[in-house]
């Protein structure tokens, strides 16, 4: 048998291709799931929901192809899917007439049960709901993409989006829980564990509290999510935050939009490969995001080269996460040690 080369570089895992979607809410907040203490990946964190691309979400170009890691419809069907399996939330319509498809929880829980039993895929399930139904991938808006370092055993391409539901409109409430459900009303905005499969819990609330309690140790964020919902909440949770009209929700919406098609490159092509660039000396790491990974080294993908993330590592776990200036960070951990 022959001896391993203890020189010999181990080659890192290849990533697997996963979707992942930022719903914001009729109030303008977000959705996390939080993740069994048994998951292989991101395990007890809160997290968006998303998952793997699976065979029925249509083809992806294989490792070797750099187009693996590019915006497709196999990474939306796969966000819309995944969805619906860990939160129950169905963002489907009707092809010809284009609206949204409402269906009732029993028959949600039921289609979700089917489909992690793989008694059925979804899009059987779907079409049993509605002949002419179809995900809703079009109203998907690209919002960075993350390779994993090599240094992880298991290693993911995921793409991010961004999805809004429909605001509030300006009618009676009493006069909306009177008319039949379109799918644009509490259908959209009931999220449900998967029974504990993947997922505990699943609920809405304003990004900036979601990073209030990661700040306080209550709940576990890893850099992506952190610094996702950092951009986020500095647009949509602007003063006044509870009461604020629907004209002020809508022109939170469209600045969130606008930035993300902002930057160079802008943050709808963002690909983030997270590397520490440096050890703070309170100990915590400091994570450049300007690189995209070894399988797009040579291509123009880049990641985001002003912001850095500072996070503690421990034991699997991610703490004291924070979004810097990477000058800023910079300088001051300069000024530290001359101190």
């Amino acid at each position: 048998m022959p001896k391993e080369n203890p020189t010999q570089k181990q080659q890192p895992a290849i990533p697997r291709p996963s979707s992942s979607v930022l719903l914001v809410s009729s109030k303008n907040e977000l959705l996390l799931l939080h993740r069994v203490k048994t998951s292989s990946s991101f395990a007890s964190a809160h997290v968006f929901p998303g998952g793997n691309l699976s065979v029925q979400d249509g083809p992806c170009p294989p490792p070797e192809d750099v187009s693996r890691h590019e915006d497709s419809p196999s990474y939306r069907r796969a966000a819309i899917r995944e969805l619906f399996e860990e939160s129950g939330i169905l963002l489907a319509k009707n092809r010809h007439s284009s609206k949204m498809i409402a269906v009732d929880e029993p028959t949600r829980e039921a289609g979700r049960r089917l489909i992690h039993q793989n008694k059925s895929t979804f899009d059987e399930w779907l079409k049993q709901q509605d002949a002419h139904a179809e995900p809703d991938i079009d109203q998907l808006i690209p919002f960075t993409r993350w390779v994993t370092p090599t240094n992880v055993p298991k290693r993911y391409t995921t793409q991010m989006y961004l999805y809004f539901l429909p605001l509030p409109t300006n009618v009676d409430k009493k006069l909306l829980a009177e008319l039949p459900a379109e799918g644009e009303r509490d259908e959209l905005e009931s999220p449900t564990s998967d029974g504990g499969i993947e997922v505990t819990e699943a609920q809405f609330l304003p990004a900036s509290e979601w990073i209030q309690r990661a700040q306080k140790a209550e709940i576990i964020l890893f850099p992506p999510q952190f610094l996702l919902l950092h951009l986020v909440s500095g647009f949509l949770d602007k003063e006044p935050r509870a009461g604020a009209p629907l004209v002020e929700l809508e022109k939170r919406r469209q600045q969130l939009v606008e930035f993300v098609h902002t930057g160079s490159p802008s943050w709808a092509h963002k690909c983030i490969s997270p590397k520490m660039i440096q050890m703070t000396r309170d100990g915590r790491s400091v994570l450049g995001l300007s690189e995209p990974g070894p399988e797009l080294k040579g291509t123009d993908r880049r990641g985001e080269s002003e912001r850095v993330v500072l996070v503690r590592f421990k034991k699997g776990s991610a703490r004291e996460v924070a979004v810097g200036w990477k000058a800023d960070v910079m300088q001051e951990e300069r000024e530290k040690s001359n101190l």
